[in-house]
């Protein structure tokens, strides 16, 4: 995901009463519901009837949202059949490099989560995994920084070591926040769960700002009329790095990052993000109606999913069937579609009958976001070493103008090998290194980052070749994540409530969309789960089972929470 300045508050003592609330979740703006309470409850997510045990459920790909999916729904009892045409993980893409040592690894998709993340960490939890503060640009645990524009670079620790136009930005970017969307009282709203004040507000904005591009909302705040703000903004922002290639989308999206402060305290986990969609696939539930002790979803797909759909359609007597690349094909009651949803007009061949035609309109005007990083192994943290002239590190984390953008130093300890992220990059950004192989890429790299740090040699500490990825020349993904366009408000509230099946045509029920693109809170891996988690009630349900009253599900509760809907006339 991209970046933002810290959490707007504009005194210490705004912060201080920010500091003594609750802390902050992604609890809404759009659907205010606590799916990390629903996770931790002991009635867990609900039952369906004994008669029911074993029926299969169809889960189309092996990502974060279709493993959780799958593991839910065994634990409940039901039989999921996962499809899958690339590798369990989807865009939490764990690899190493040839030639190295296995614990040396770059993470080519999700790499940083914020603590706001909630549902996320309950699975990361539950696997046993640990998690590390992720060295963002000017974050506490980053040694240093170096921001490079227009040929000027300067070294910080902290903000307030760099000039005071950037602390101007960033003061701008607060004021703007605060006078155009009423942060303090969202942020406070969503750290107590006010669904009132909430629904109001958001409410009021959505109505507001649909139309609303990022850089519009820039341009319409007194705090940005300088376009050398604008452009400082865009080209470094702070945080997680620069803005501008989320200039043309709605500011809604932004809004729903800022306001859940996902853009934040990242951290990493430990030993790469693949492990936490693996050790799903793995485990073995204590909790488990009907299957027997023992039982995982490696065990019941025996050891390895089933390979890639080619093709999805209806049939008599409620069903929809499956056709995999293997020539396989199978019929279900129900079949939860968990990858990037352009896949269903490009990569399947799909019935119009799948989905109702305002659904698909919403699938088609779906935009993605371009992106590609490239990473190489390097012989030992070189870059904490104390240059002699100027007793500054020898490298910091850098965000430039330059083609590397975002530059990102990734270590395990002084004396031992490490990683450097040569290049992060989204957008129009990305698409420059699409025509480039690795070394090519990498070649580009070492010259840009030579031309801000002339006396370091980075070629010499590199021990093997690079590795990269283009996520939106991924054949399965086709691009890195969604990112809303102006007026797409209404297109997102149809795929995020599609699992409220009783509202839909019979005909039109029985297929259930999730994964982030689905989500409110696309990019992150908290929406992946908190999709995945509805798609479970909508098939529990579709299977007339139900929650336990002390632990309502997001589909009891839709009615009171429901997002705000726009009229279309």
């Amino acid at each position: 995901m991209t970046s933002t300045v810290p959490t707007a508050v504009h005194d210490e003592q705004e912060a201080q009463a920010l500091e003594a609330l609750p802390p902050i979740t992604m609890f809404g703006p759009d659907f205010p519901y606590a799916y990390d309470d629903y996770l931790a409850h002991p009635a867990g997510l609900g039952q369906i009837p004994a008669t029911e045990h074993g029926a299969e459920v169809a889960v189309v790909g092996g990502g974060l949202s279709g493993v959780v999916t799958a593991y839910e729904l065994m634990k409940m009892g039901l039989k999921p059949v996962v499809y899958e045409a690339d590798r369990i993980g989807g865009r939490l893409r764990t690899v190493g490099f040839d030639g190295c040592d296995d614990a040396l690894t770059a993470e080519m998709g999700a790499m940083r989560f914020p603590p706001s993340s909630t549902a996320l960490q309950h699975y990361i939890d539950l696997v046993g995994l640990k998690t590390r503060p992720f060295p963002n640009p000017l974050a506490p645990e980053t040694p240093s920084t170096v921001v490079d524009l227009k040929g000027e670079a300067h070294y910080a620790r902290t903000i307030d070591d760099l000039p005071p136009v950037y602390r101007e930005v960033a003061d701008a970017w607060n004021t703007c926040l605060e006078e155009g969307a009423d942060f303090s009282d969202m942020n406070r709203a969503i750290r107590e769960r006010d669904v009132p004040r909430i629904r109001e507000i958001w409410s009021r904005l959505v109505e507001k700002l649909d139309n609303q591009t990022f850089y519009g909302f820039l341009c319409d705040s007194s705090a940005f009329t300088s376009f050398r703000h604008r452009e400082i903004f865009g080209q470094v922002g702070f945080g997680t790095g620069g803005w501008d290639t989320d200039f043309p989308n709605s500011i809604l999206e932004i809004l729903r990052v800022v306001y859940t402060e996902a853009d934040d305290h990242h951290r990493g986990i430990v030993g790469g993000s693949q492990q936490l969609p693996l050790r799903l696939w793995e485990r073995e539930p204590e909790k488990l109606v009907h299957w027997p002790r023992g039982t995982s979803l490696a065990s019941l797909h025996e050891g390895a999913p089933r390979p890639a759909v080619t093709r999805l359609h209806r049939a008599a007597g409620d069903r929809v069937v499956v056709t995999d690349a293997s020539g396989g094909i199978r019929s279900y009651r129900a079949v939860v579609f968990t990858a990037q949803s352009w896949m269903l007009l490009a990569q399947i061949d799909c019935d119009d009958s799948l989905f109702p035609i305002d659904h698909w309109t919403a699938i088609e005007r779906t935009h993605y976001m371009e992106s590609s990083k490239l990473f190489v192994p390097v012989d030992r943290p070189f870059w904490l070493d104390e240059d002699e002239v100027t007793g500054r590190d020898t490298m910091s984390m850098t965000l430039t103008d330059r083609m590397t953008r975002g530059t990102y130093l990734l270590d395990d300890g002084p004396d031992r090998p490490a990683v450097i992220c040569l290049s992060y990059t989204w957008c129009d950004d990305s698409l420059k290194w699409l025509p480039l192989s690795a070394n090519e890429r990498m070649e580009v790299m070492l010259k840009s980052l030579s031309e801000i740090y002339p006396n370091v040699d980075i070629r010499r500490h590199i021990i093997g070749s690079p590795v990269t990825v283009s996520w939106e020349n991924e054949p399965y993904f086709m691009g890195a994540f969604k990112a809303n366009l102006p007026g797409h408000y209404r297109y997102q509230r149809r795929l995020f409530t599609h699992f409220m099946q009783d509202r839909l045509p019979a005909d039109k029920r029985g297929v259930f969309l999730a994964g982030d693109d689905i989500s409110w809170t696309a990019g992150w891996a908290e929406g992946a789960i908190q999709t995945a988690l509805n798609a479970v009630w909508g098939v529990m349900h579709r299977f007339g089972g139900s929650t336990d009253p002390k632990n309502p599900g997001p589909g009891d509760l839709y009615d009171g929470i429901a997002p705000v809907e726009l009229p279309e006339d």
